[in-house]
């Protein structure tokens, strides 16, 4: 009998919360590009005598992102040591939590190919990051270096790690899961979910299943520092385990490192269990005792979701997956887009202009929607005149860089751009047509003399109008008078060029 196998997977991603200190003291947390060691105190290094005091603002972030994913809050949740030896955890230990975790049972939702699974989450603790070890090799990677520095700069930032059900049977599933968590926590603004600097990590663990009822023994992996890396390594890991399963070997149950160069996992230890960590309470913190209006509070102010928003704007609104995730990733920029429509234009036109040129503002400027110097509605105005013919999407795009330079309303911003608010007449429309095939008199030859089949020339001077007239006339009027003037000129008593 052909043996068959189903991947099993389950992920660990370590969130970076949203606080201007870090969990247990009050250095910052701004720690990217700072001299190493410069953001640390006694508490964070973990000098003798020290005692932590918790964040209350980093448990506010991790209820509410326990919320937004369906998760009990237990109303009592407490520290433990989480005791190894590694050289980038200065006390020898980690403050984490074990059976008493701040939030369990909850899911989110993914999509693949147009259908949506419900992962199932486990549970979400807090815990303290660890320093950051910088290798000597040329790289900067562990392999071939000869030497390892520590940077405790981030020692003690804030973390949430959500850990999953083993419900991913796929790397392709593995990579829409990361990526709705950290939709999710960026949407909230629980965390800017960066997987660049470190703000957003997964440890992913995978085994076999195989149809004879035998199961590979689980294989973490570690040192995946972008998506695409947890997909590639998954894929690898995959088709390693189901050789060895297939050959009747045994899959060592232990953890992988991720060589992103070479394209392969390589062992680094063997897996750990609980009880290899020998937790115990942590005696210098209190519980955690959340209360019940705390629970209210935040639950109040969680917005509608990434994921019912994205359902919403196709269901409603026609819009296509990818329109619709793109739009609904960002919360300031979903609320944008609604009052865009709500200000009565197109919802297609408006989903279009805020993904491309709203989209290309925020990054230019670094600035969020609301922050904008000019309103959706203003930009919903702007629209409807796109609609009524008012105005070309030419000379639109032209308004809106005086909006957005200049923070002026419509009005003003095509005073501004020369846009004239009642549009190009008819006379002045026919004499740049007359202008333009003047200056152009061979193309205009062909044209009519019915020597341009595939129309070409006729756009490429309809395009030379355009741009003499900066948009101002909808493109279906330029082509509608050209054609008029065309015939007159064909007439005997007609222009000649």
């Amino acid at each position: 009998m052909t043996r068959a196998f189903e991947t099993v997977i389950g992920l660990e991603v370590h969130v970076q919360l949203a606080t201007e200190t870090k969990l247990f003291c009050s250095c910052p947390t701004s720690y990217i590009g700072k001299e190493p060691n410069s953001m640390v105190c006694p508490v964070c290094l973990g000098l003798p005598g020290t005692l932590p005091s918790l964040n209350g603002r980093a448990v506010e972030l991790g209820i509410t992102a326990a919320l937004a994913m369906g998760c009990s809050i237990n109303r009592n949740s407490r520290f433990h040591r989480k005791n190894y030896f590694y050289p980038d955890l200065p006390k020898a230990f980690q403050i984490s939590q074990y059976d008493l975790p701040l939030a369990v049972c909850g899911s989110i939702p993914i999509f693949i190919g147009g259908r949506k699974k419900i992962i199932g989450i486990t549970r979400l603790h807090l815990e303290e990051d660890a320093g950051k070890l910088v290798h000597g090799s040329s790289d900067g990677r562990l392999s071939g270096t000869s030497f390892s520095l520590v940077d405790y700069n981030r020692a003690g930032i804030p973390l949430a790690e959500i850990v999953s059900e083993p419900d991913l049977s796929s790397p392709e599933e593995a990579r829409e899961y990361v990526l709705a968590i950290r939709r999710l926590v960026r949407y909230l603004g629980v965390s800017d979910g960066d997987m660049e600097s470190g703000s957003l990590r997964v440890d992913a663990n995978i085994s076999q299943k195989c149809t004879d009822g035998r199961w590979g023994n689980r294989v973490e992996i570690k040192n995946l520092n972008s998506v695409r890396a947890m997909e590639r390594a998954l894929e690898h890991e995959t088709v390693r385990q189901r050789d060895i399963l297939s050959g009747g070997g045994a899959v060592k149950q232990e953890t992988r490192h991720w060589d992103d160069v070479a394209g392969s996992t390589r062992p680094t230890r063997g897996k750990e269990e609980a009880h290899d960590y020998r937790y115990f309470p942590e005696p210098d913190l209190p519980a955690i005792v959340v209360c019940d209006p705390m629970v209210r509070r935040l639950e109040e102010g969680i917005p509608e979701l990434p994921w019912a928003k994205r359902e919403r704007f196709e269901m409603e609104w026609g819009l296509d997956p990818m329109d619709s995730t793109a739009l609904s990733e960002r919360l300031d920029v979903a609320e944008f887009l609604e009052g865009v429509v709500a200000a009565g234009a197109d919802s297609g036109i408006s989903a279009n202009w805020v993904r491309t040129d709203i989209m290309r503002i925020l990054k230019e400027t670094g600035l969020k929607a609301d922050e904008l110097p000019f309103t959706p509605e203003a930009l919903g105005d702007l629209l409807v005149k796109i609609s009524k013919g008012v105005l070309s999407n030419t000379a639109a795009k032209d308004v809106l860089e005086q909006m957005y330079r200049k923070g002026l309303d419509v009005a003003a911003a095509m005073n501004a751009a020369g846009v004239d608010p009642g549009g190009i007449s008819e006379g002045t429309l026919e004499g740049v047509i007359r202008k333009v095939l003047e200056a152009n008199p061979v193309e205009a030859g062909l044209i009519l003399s019915g020597e341009d089949p595939s129309g070409k020339k006729k756009k490429f001077l309809q395009g030379l109008v355009m741009r003499e007239i900066r948009g101002q006339s909808p493109v279906q009027d330029v082509a509608s008078m050209m054609d008029k003037v065309m015939g007159e000129m064909k007439k005997p008593n007609g222009s000649s060029v």
